[in-house]
């Protein structure tokens, strides 16, 4: 062990959580501190332990493994405080990147808030961070949405609210869903740019940005494209989209209560859009002609 991991494993605190990243596909991209962390705590709670102990055994680490996942949380994590509340350190590590996110592990960290422990972040890979990175997207603000809806129709949907998003959107796809979802995002988001990551950090890493309606042509020129653990990021809509999408929401909810007249001169009012224009996309809403 190096001096800074050595620094590092002294820090370990009595009653602490720490929350650890974890390699997503190399196992060089562990940091030293993360390391030296997993190694000094008196356990880690690790999503599977199976797969945990794969990285534990690379790195000579023998700290006890207990499995905290989704199916088991809600009921371990009082004994879980309970431990750290009596001054043992533990550690939160899920199957691959940053805990929580996607992954198991809000209970624990609520709780242990809740009881008044000390929580601390040992951060590192992160695949959506890592995607992101890499999209040639805006980066400054973006939106994360873990995986989307399973069944064809619920995706749609949720696609269709996420097109009027200006921010950029990241989400997690299953090489199951990955051509479907392909599909989704050329009907739904056409000429809309997106990028597809997959196995990021992994032997056969591999990552492409293209309009949305290109992507289920590009994934069936090669079934090893469909393969993996996959990323994707959508470009945000464009400023008049959003708009557009934001006065379409406030005018169905005005509809509602107020004719189409006085609808669109109050959505005028907070949008500051032309009341014309709000008023024939009022009648369109309704289903009736412009006058």
């Amino acid at each position: 062990m190096n001096d800074t991991a050595a620094d590092s494993a002294s820090e370990v605190g009595n009653g602490c959580l720490y929350v650890v990243a974890t390699p997503i596909g190399n196992l060089g991209d562990i940091s030293p501190r993360a390391a030296a962390v997993l190694s000094a705590v008196d356990r880690i709670a690790a999503e599977d332990t199976r797969t945990s102990g794969v990285l534990m055994r690379h790195l000579g680490i023998a700290t006890p493994l207990i499995a905290l996942h989704e199916h088991n949380e809600t009921q371990i994590a009082d004994k879980l405080v309970a431990g750290l509340l009596q001054g043992a350190s533990l550690a939160l590590i899920s199957d691959a990147g940053t805990p929580l996110v996607s992954d198991p592990g809000y209970v624990l960290v609520r709780e242990a808030r809740k009881a008044g422990c000390e929580v601390i972040a040992v951060p590192g890979p992160c695949a959506a961070i890592a995607a992101l990175s890499i999209a040639g997207l805006p980066s400054d603000s973006f939106v994360f949405c873990g995986f989307l809806p399973a069944k064809a129709a619920a995706r749609r949907e949720r696609l269709a609210k996420l097109a009027s998003e200006a921010r950029s959107v990241v989400f997690y796809e299953s090489s199951h869903r990955i051509g479907d979802c392909a599909v989704d995002l050329g009907l739904v988001l056409g000429s809309r740019r997106v990028l597809l990551a997959r196995e990021i950090s992994k032997r056969f890493e591999q990552s492409v940005l293209l309009e949305a309606s290109a992507l289920s042509v590009w994934l069936a020129e090669d079934s090893n494209r469909s393969r993996g653990e996959f990323v994707l990021v959508i470009e945000g809509a464009a400023e008049e989209a959003s708009s557009e999408a934001e006065a379409q929401q406030i005018l169905r909810i005005l509809l509602e209560e107020l004719p189409a007249a006085r609808a669109a001169k109050v959505a005028a009012q907070l949008t500051g859009m032309k009341k014309n224009q709000l008023y024939g996309l009022a009648m369109k809403l309704s289903g009736l002609p412009e006058e």
